[in-house]
């Protein structure tokens, strides 16, 4: 309803605002941008550089500390090889060394083994002789006692019947070679 007469306004245009509103507004805008440039944005790109900052300082620490720990690594690495090629020099050299305690062993083993067995040779040699002159002795005596019995005389001369039995005995080593 238009009510045009006595003075009050016509209805105002929805599609158009009003040029105070737009004034106030645009006033409003321009101070709102003013105080954010002013103050808001600078601090805000401090913040994002600090923040840019800080994270490629993390990075270059980061790469840093990984540049560390791989020349670590490959310390420990040559460390780890020069440590197994000493482990294996001397594994071999105690290897060498128990062979050459094993040859001295051996050695000494058959050195003893040869001091036995010749000792013991000598001490069989020994008894032999002992046993051969012992048996030559009771022969002697018994061939003497049985040639008295079947002679029927005495033999009783010692020189006489030593003479006899070496005889005797040398005979029998002549047919027993």
């Amino acid at each position: 309803m238009l009510f045009l007469a006595e003075g009050v306004p016509e209805d105002p245009n929805p599609i158009i605002p009003i040029w105070q509103e737009i004034v106030v507004g645009t006033v409003a805008f321009a101070l709102l941008c003013w105080v954010l440039m002013k103050f808001v944005f600078p601090r805000m790109e401090e913040t994002f550089k600090a923040r840019v900052e800080a994270i490629e300082g993390g990075i270059q620490r980061a790469e840093a500390r990984q540049a560390e720990a791989e020349a670590l690594h490959q310390q420990y690495q040559r460390q780890l090889a020069e440590a197994r090629t000493e482990a294996a020099k001397i594994r071999d050299q105690a290897r060498a060394d128990a062979n050459g305690i094993r040859e001295d062993i051996l050695v000494q083993a058959r050195e003893e083994s040869e001091r036995v067995i010749a000792a013991g040779r000598e001490q069989l040699d020994a008894q032999r002789a002992s046993i051969v002159r012992e048996l030559r002795a009771e022969v002697g005596t018994l061939a003497v006692d049985l040639a008295s019995r079947i002679v029927g005389e005495s033999l009783a001369d010692e020189a006489r019947r030593k003479g006899t039995v070496d005889r005797f005995l040398a005979d029998l080593e002549t047919v027993a070679r």
